[in-house]
Parts: structure tokens; sequence; C-alpha cells
């Protein structure tokens, strides 16, 4: 079997708060993230599949992260749902508050994501690996054999 890892990479712009936390991160901030998702399969063989020759189709995968994860947590400010704060009544600016059930922090949002990700990928192709940086220095990775 020639199984082969394909990636692909995306940005998104969140600010999140962490509630309870011992340092400044527990004040609201903002970050620039970069994913990357990572995929492996085994190339399409069938002849007559427009998709020939592929693991998945880059444009299939972007579709998935983009409708998934991109576009719930891009320019949103992410908040632990426990946070005792009413910022949603406050209007502008502040129309895309997303509350989460768990502390945003990059580690969570990475098993949040392969939870979404995972049972929508096409029969074939498994979710590998993924990783998020959340500063030029920073980063937390997911890998399948981990879990």
């Amino acid at each position: 079997m020639n199984k082969i890892r394909v990636t692909k990479e995306f940005r998104f712009e969140a600010a999140h708060a962490l509630h309870g936390y011992d340092g400044p991160c527990r004040n609201v901030h903002g970050h620039s993230y970069e994913l990357s998702v990572t995929v492996t399969g085994t190339p399409i063989t069938d002849r007559k599949s427009p998709k020939l020759g592929m693991v998945m189709d880059f444009g299939d995968l972007k579709c998935l992260i983009k409708t998934q994860v991109v576009d719930p947590f891009d320019h949103a400010l992410l908040l632990n749902a426990d946070l005792p704060l009413e910022i949603e009544k406050a209007g502008e600016p502040f129309t895309n508050v997303v509350r989460l059930p768990y502390q945003p922090t990059s580690e969570n949002f990475l098993l949040d994501f392969a939870a979404r990700i995972r049972e929508l990928l096409p029969p074939g192709v498994e979710l590998h690996s993924m990783r998020l940086r959340e500063t030029g220095t920073s980063y937390a990775e997911w890998f399948a054999t981990d879990n």
C-alpha cells in the first residue's frame, strides 16, 4: 500500500481570553492563527474517477476546513462558556462571540478541530496531524497516533 500525506494550510484571526488564568492571557487579546491540516490515504487508482491520483482533492479539504473551522472561528471572540461576562449584549464590535465548552487554548482548539474534521473525511482518508501556530514562536500539534 502506498500511503501519501497531503497538507493544506489555513489562516484566521481570532481573539480570546483565558478564564481564571494567572497570566496576561486572562485579558482579551488576539492572534493570527496558522493551521496546517495533514490527511493520509492511498491515491485513487480508478481511471474513471476525476480524482485519479489524489488522496483527497485540495479543494475538498479546503472546503471542509473552511466550513468546520475557519468560518466559525475567523474574526470571532472565543470565550470559555464559564466566563461570567455578558459581552454579547454590548453590541458592536462584539457581534461574533463564540462561547466554547472549554478553555480557548491552542491545545483545546486542536482537540475540537479533530472532532469536527475526522468524521467528515471521505472513505479511506484519515486525519494524520494538525499544527496550530498561535504566534511566530509558539504552536501546538495533534497527531492521530497519539490519540
